[in-house]
């Protein structure tokens, strides 16, 4: 691949825009010698502007997501890839969510370009633990631990129980579950269906991956030691 064309791909303009980068001599190797668009492609070696690329194809990012941000690309509030460089919405192939928090969840939220690493995180069979910590409008009743680990609770408007879910009292209106699916406001419709009501909630940790000291709003790309972290499959609160 060309090196006009990857820095397209990487969002950083138009290949019109970046062959002008080009001849402005904004980009250069870590050395500040001038950079042409037809010189061998060597990643790492390329800056922009004296800045490092950044990350090739096959990017993996982890978010702390704020409350009021939509895991959406046309919604017309505010949206998780605000919080992003800009250039990361023109990534080619796209940057996407893997699967999605609601606009009122905070916590950890994984985006990536890799669509096979994707898959592998979003199936249904892959069974990725996940770990939401909720706040309650009501005290617990007490039976929410056997209720959700009984694969029988079946969810409105639904024809297939729950997978067993795990549960840890963390207060009398504050409670941690450990998931091993992903359906549509999950954490909420279980705990409506015990008459209860969650105010807040929170995923701070996605299989062996946790947030730890990031702060919310602020973003890492991942590696390989996070990714081998990532598909541990039972984690500490199960």
């Amino acid at each position: 691949m060309k090196l006009v064309k990857h820095l397209a791909n990487l969002g950083y303009g138009s290949r019109k825009e970046v062959a002008w980068m080009f001849r402005e001599g904004r980009v250069t190797d870590a050395a500040g010698e001038v950079l042409y668009a037809d010189d061998p492609l060597e990643h790492d070696n390329v800056r922009v502007d004296g800045e490092p690329l950044d990350p090739p194809a096959g990017l993996v990012l982890m978010l702390h997501k704020p409350a009021g941000y939509t895991c959406s690309t046309k919604d017309k509030g505010r949206i998780v890839y605000d919080l992003l460089p800009p250039r990361f919405r023109l990534r080619d192939p796209v940057l996407s969510t893997v699967g999605r928090l609601d606009r009122d969840t905070t916590g950890l939220l994984l985006l990536t370009d890799d669509g096979g690493l994707l898959h592998r995180i979003v199936s249904p069979k892959s069974k990725l633990a996940k770990v939401y910590e909720a706040t309650l409008a009501q005290d617990l009743r007490g039976d929410e631990a056997a209720l959700f680990a009984s694969g029988t609770l079946m969810l409105e408007s639904e024809t297939t129980p729950l997978l067993p879910a795990g549960f840890e009292a963390l207060g009398p209106r504050r409670a941690r579950l450990v998931l091993h699916e992903g359906r549509y406001h999950q954490v909420r419709r279980m705990f409506a269906a015990t008459g209860n009501h969650v105010e807040a909630l929170h995923r701070p940790q996605v299989g062996g991956l946790a947030l730890d000291d990031l702060p919310e709003g602020r973003w890492r790309a991942l590696d390989a030691a996070d990714l081998d972290r990532l598909f541990v499959m039972e984690t500490e609160t199960a």
